[in-house]
């Protein structure tokens, strides 16, 4: 691809000048939102392929951003920028459906590397998977090819994120998967969020979505000291 649009949603000019500027050098169509309100305006009215979110905003914070464009099914991937480097607010920028952190000071180079990784993994890299067509399992269908989930009919959204986790479970059906390969599936990089609460938050987001009874799941199962399992 080339030319994304990314929306960098930053209120100080100066970094938002030299995130744009950036992103412009390596080829990219940025935009800017200097407030939450603006940036959930431009997510709604025109195609972003990519949204770089500070979380403090003037007016709504980047988590209340991100919570209402998943809210609404928008599943572009969603790069959180703060300038807290505390485990409570990647914790929830991961439950409102982040894809990935990136803490201040950084630099800019480390941006456009995970701003790369997650246009690749969302949208260069499904039609060469391991599982095409449809998988069917219990209640639940996914269109692999239109990157649609079902659930007794209904679409489910997920995130960038949980889709590609669900697919890499799945195209390894019945085998265990240690967190750390399910880390290197997923990101590909070295991630700021990269750990094992990183994985257990997006699988019981997975859980919550898909199975009758996340506590006691009927596809996505636990290995203990291990990591997890998929079971069609």
């Amino acid at each position: 691809m080339s030319g994304e649009r990314i929306l960098v949603v930053e209120d100080e000019p100066a970094v938002a000048r030299g995130l744009t500027y950036a992103l412009k050098s390596e080829g990219f169509a940025p935009r800017w939102a200097e407030t939450g309100q603006r940036a959930l305006d431009i997510a709604r009215g025109e195609e972003v392929h990519l949204i770089l979110l500070d979380i403090r905003l003037p007016d709504i914070s980047g988590f209340d951003v991100c919570k209402q464009l998943r809210a609404e099914g928008r599943r572009q991937p969603i790069i959180m920028l703060t300038a807290r480097d505390e485990e409570i607010d990647k914790i929830l920028g991961l439950e409102l459906g982040a894809d990935d952190y990136v803490v201040k000071p950084y630099s800019v180079r480390e941006v456009i590397t995970r701003v790369r990784a997650q246009l690749r993994r969302a949208y260069g890299e499904f039609a060469g998977a391991a599982v095409v067509g449809r998988s069917i399992f219990g209640e639940i269908e996914v269109d692999w090819d239109q990157l649609q989930v079902y659930r007794r009919g209904q679409p489910v959204n997920l995130t960038p994120t949980e889709y590609r986790l669900l697919k890499h479970l799945v195209a390894n059906s019945d085998r265990p998967i240690r967190r750390e390969a399910l880390i290197e599936a997923v990101w590909g990089y070295t991630s700021e969020i990269e750990d094992d609460r990183t994985i257990d938050v997006h699988v019981r987001h997975l859980r919550e979505k898909l199975e009758d009874d996340p506590s006691a799941p009927r596809h996505i199962l636990t290995v203990r000291g291990v990591g997890y399992r998929f079971k069609a």
